[in-house]
């Protein structure tokens, strides 16, 4: 049985594409790196903890579409195809692959080490597995050497935004239970 969505789902949807949206413009570009610092990922991993595997599905295909079409809600401002297929292009795409990973595997029950564990799988794992083999497909670069610029500066943000996002999670999940299922059929 498939459910009909609803006005809280796509309220949700809305609101996390918009911080996401939101997310990007904190974006400090390195100067031997094509991929800027972002804020982003935190927000990948608060969608994934807040929201369904639909919601969160939904949520990233909305962005990315929304970047894609023209709205300047890529890092920095940045929009268009040339972003999709230029460096960071893997590395969006990782974005929706580790929302969905990070809601399916989430648990029932508010866990602060399930959420950690999941949040660092689906930020460090996931969005690098899709982005640093295509930055070096995007750029020529070998494998090493994308990783070399693509992950290993991050390294450090992006443990302090896995700690961020899992201790908010871990905090707004239970305060969330009382708004309505996603799954309620109307």
């Amino acid at each position: 049985m498939t459910s009909k969505m609803t006005i809280h789902d796509y309220t949700r949807i809305a609101l996390m594409a918009a911080l996401i949206s939101i997310s990007s413009y904190i974006a400090v570009p390195l100067p031997f790196s094509p991929v800027p610092v972002t804020a982003q990922t935190l927000a990948i991993m608060l969608c994934g903890m807040l929201l369904t595997v639909r919601q969160s599905f939904y949520t990233l295909s909305v962005y990315l579409l929304l970047g894609t079409i023209g709205l300047p809600i890529f890092a920095g401002g940045g929009s268009g195809l040339g972003i999709i297929m230029g460096p960071t292009g893997g590395f969006l795409f990782g974005f929706l692959l580790a929302a969905v990973f990070i809601s399916l595997t989430k648990g029932d029950q508010p866990s602060l080490w399930r959420y950690g564990l999941v949040n660092a799988i689906g930020s460090l794992v996931v969005v690098n597995l899709a982005g640093v083999p295509w930055l070096a497909w995007a750029t020529g670069m070998d494998l090493p050497q994308a990783f070399a610029v693509g992950f290993m500066p991050f390294l450090p943000g992006a443990i302090i935004k896995l700690v961020i996002a899992t201790l908010l999670a871990w905090k707004l999940v239970p305060q969330l239970r009382w708004l309505p299922a996603s799954q309620s059929s109307h």
